[in-house]
């Protein structure tokens, strides 16, 4: 029985917006957590890095999963793992705070093979990084949702109790994709020996597949900028401005909210044009150059101004900043053979991932040795802005053969 699309990229999208909203619950509450905990607020950025380095170990070692057990059972295993994770976050133990990360970044791991594996298998060609975007649009909503539900529960509640709110939404997410299972499971290789899957050649199998085309290198080293850029301002952008301009923690929420359902819509905007653009990666390039200078524009003139021009310029930094996740994933997508999807996938994103693995540990220690909360923010532009334009002079010099 083939699968519908549209029910296809509403399972994806539902637990990418749920594991967004798992992973971005710690950088909302960050600043009464860190409180609480006694330990300086930048110090969130530690927990982002060791977060990301979670998801990197299942891209590097769980990817050999997704093609045994099915995407779809993946996606169920890793929103329970990120209620674990949240559940023991919630203990109030400083200690148990990195291994909490590491579960987070393990139960986000799947969202992305396993979803381009259903996704490739079902969306019309025409259509395909518009789908893509769209499924990809569950990060920024899950980024709202821990901004507007999160922050206003912290305020009122407590912390704990909006780790719990993450706790429950997993476990409802997980039984609503149970009944869709067996048909998004269809693929499945069950007969694949794990020992074979788990060799050393079956774990390079990732990294070594972004030699399948000559598009994957480039595009893999521009969605590393592109993460340094938004894994700063998302993990960040509410400790600062509760730390160092002042916000209430609601304010704040309200704040990054905006920005990440300005995401949202940018994703859909922005993967329509690239369908019609016909061209990924100068569409990518450009987009870099566009997203650089909207994140500078909000970072050193929307925190201090008036709500009047802070908003719109929130607005549009997250608009550019959060939106190219689909149309790099779709491009991946497309390049690699069908077969090989989830490998080439696993293999791009652990790239990208390692953008937002060093980038939150970066900005925290540029904070502690400088005082400076814009100074890391410069630095993520300026590397996005710098990459954004190299790829586009390598795409003019491939012309047509890139494709």
């Amino acid at each position: 029985m083939r699968t519908s699309w549209i029910a296809a990229l509403s399972a994806t999208l539902m637990m990418q917006t749920v594991g967004t909203f798992i992973g971005q619950i710690v950088p909302v509450v960050a600043p009464r957590m860190t409180a609480a905990l006694g330990v300086p607020p930048e110090m969130v950025g530690n927990f982002a890095s060791i977060n990301t380095f979670g998801a990197i170990l299942f891209l590097l070692f769980g990817t050999p999963l997704v093609a045994i057990f099915g995407p779809a059972r993946m996606l169920q295993w890793g929103v329970l793992t990120g209620a674990v994770s949240l559940a023991l976050a919630s203990l109030g133990h400083l200690w148990l705070l990195p291994l909490a990360a590491l579960l987070t970044g393990i139960g986000y791991g799947p969202t992305g093979p396993a979803g381009s594996r259903i996704l490739q298998a079902t969306a019309p060609p025409r259509h395909r990084v518009l789908i893509f975007s769209i499924k990809q649009a569950g990060a920024p909503a899950g980024g709202a949702l821990a901004g507007l539900v999160a922050a206003p529960v912290a305020a009122a509640y407590g912390w704990q109790a909006a780790m719990w709110c993450g706790v429950g939404l997993a476990l409802v997410a997980a039984l609503m994709l149970q009944p869709m299972r067996g048909v998004l499971d269809a693929e499945r290789s069950p007969r694949v020996p794990l020992r074979q899957a788990l060799s050393l050649r079956g774990l390079a199998a990732p990294i070594s597949a972004l030699r399948m085309h000559p598009v994957l290198p480039p595009l893999t080293m521009q969605a590393f900028a592109f993460a340094a850029v938004q894994g700063s301002l998302f993990n960040f952008t509410v400790t600062w401005l509760v730390e160092a301009r002042g916000f209430s923690l609601t304010a704040a929420g309200t704040i990054f909210a905006a920005m990440q359902i300005a995401g949202v819509i940018g994703r859909l905007v922005l993967g329509w044009g690239a369908d019609r653009m016909g061209d990924a990666v100068r569409f990518l390039s450009a987009h870099g150059l566009v997203a650089a200078a909207a994140t500078l524009a909000w970072v050193l003139l929307g925190a201090e101004a008036p709500w009047a021009i802070a908003l719109p310029l929130a607005l549009l930094c997250g608009f550019t900043a959060a939106s190219w996740n689909g149309i790099f994933l779709a491009e991946v997508a497309r390049v690699s053979p069908p077969d090989r999807v989830a490998e080439a996938s696993s293999g791009a994103i652990t790239i990208c991932f390692l953008g937002y693995l060093t980038a939150p540990s970066a900005f925290a220690a540029i904070v502690s040795h400088s005082g400076s909360w814009i100074l890391p923010y410069l630095i993520t532009c300026g590397l996005l802005a710098m990459v954004s334009a190299l790829v586009a002079l390598w795409r003019g010099a491939r012309g047509g053969a890139a494709r």
